[in-house]
């Protein structure tokens, strides 16, 4: 098969879809693998690295999509890549079609098949969409520590405190992957940390296995006394493949002491606060209610060496099962994969995206039966 890897032309997004040794396992297999010049350099990975690989470099993304059938990428198509994309390619990458109508439907009709690294499940995990958690989770903590400095536009608050002083409080609402990774370092700089979940289980396990953090059942009313104390509020809130719930309304936003800042990580998926609106690492935060927002679509972007392998590492025997086979003896060897399919010949096949924008649902293994 001719695999194609574009530059992404998101804006500071610096990740590329497939590491050189990625390229190589491609290449070793018998595939043909066509490289956009400089689609690594973000990454610290030069074109050099890739023709060592056995890839073919090619000059622009349109000598990517003419040459390929399967095109890996890290983010959702942007316009000009939408417009490339035919009835026989097979596009894998993150989509997060739930918060974007447009892109739905303009990528419904070319026909292609598009497959969402974020909506392939495995025994109740997203295995592809973890790692981007983990480093978001992480991520989260750390901007928000900063954004908390007076001259960032925060309250000044230091989370960690010093002695004599109490830390900061920070609410993370979600228990998941990217929650606990918000958790470990919050506790790590020495803040108060509460997480709000809803899974009793989870609570359970969130309460043995992290010291120094507390548990809430996320209700509307806990969520609305947690919030006139907290210095930081992190959304992590997470329905697979679907909008995220708006768990924080604008008049519940103007609890917040002015000053505090929020962090909204499900901001791919629409947001979970009313004031969520998408912003970019060049131009990453507005306030609105007096509370500093930071809602970057593509915060692991920013440590985009860490995040590129990271993410390979997952992506890879996806990337080689659908290389090898095609996406319908994939998906009869792989059954998940079958709820990756978002797109397929003019059909949109994510049940939660076609909710979200009411738009006809059909079941992808009946279109590949």
């Amino acid at each position: 098969m001719n695999v194609g890897i574009p530059k992404e032309i998101k804006s500071q997004e610096n990740r590329v879809s497939m590491i050189p040794g990625s390229v190589a396992e491609l290449v070793k297999r018998g595939h043909k693998v066509f490289v956009q010049r400089g689609a690594g350099e973000g990454a610290s990975y030069g074109d050099e690295l890739y023709r060592n690989a056995g890839a073919e470099l090619v000059e622009d993304a349109a000598a990517v999509f003419a040459a390929a059938e399967l095109i890996v990428k890290v983010k959702e198509p942007q316009v000009s890549e939408v417009a490339m994309l035919k009835p026989h390619h097979t596009l894998f990458t993150y989509l997060h079609l739930a918060a974007d109508e447009k892109l739905t439907r303009s990528l419904a009709a070319t026909g292609c098949t598009a497959i969402a690294y974020e909506t392939i499940e495995v025994n109740r995990r997203l295995p592809l969409l973890e790692p981007m958690s983990e480093i978001a989770g992480r991520m989260s903590a750390i901007v928000g520590s900063y954004h908390l400095a007076k001259h960032r536009g925060g309250r000044g608050c230091l989370l960690g405190g010093v002695p004599g002083v109490a830390p900061g409080r920070v609410v993370i609402l979600g228990g998941g992957t990217a929650g606990v990774n918000a958790a470990r370092v919050a506790t790590g700089i020495g803040a108060d940390v509460t997480i709000l979940e809803v899974d009793f289980e989870r609570m359970r396990f969130l309460d043995i296995t992290m010291s120094g953090t507390s548990t809430v059942y996320s209700n509307e009313a806990n969520l609305s006394e947690l919030l006139p104390r907290a210095d930081l509020v992190i959304g992590a809130v997470l329905v697979p493949g679907a909008k995220a719930p708006k768990l924080i309304t604008r008049e519940m936003l103007r609890m917040m002491p002015q000053g505090s800042v929020f962090v909204d990580i499900a901001v791919d998926q629409g947001g979970c606060a009313e004031t969520t609106r998408a912003t970019t690492h060049d131009n990453p935060t507005f306030v609105e209610e007096g509370v500093l927002h930071y809602c970057v679509a593509n915060m692991p972007g920013a440590y985009s060496r860490t995040a590129t392998q990271a993410l390979n590492n997952v992506t890879q025997p996806w990337t080689l099962l659908i290389a090898d086979r095609g996406v319908k003896e994939a998906c009869r060897v792989r059954r998940e994969l079958l709820g990756g399919i978002n797109t397929m010949g003019g059909h949109v096949t994510c049940e939660p995206v076609a909710m979200a924008h009411q738009l006809p649902y059909q079941d992808p293994a009946g279109l590949l039966a």
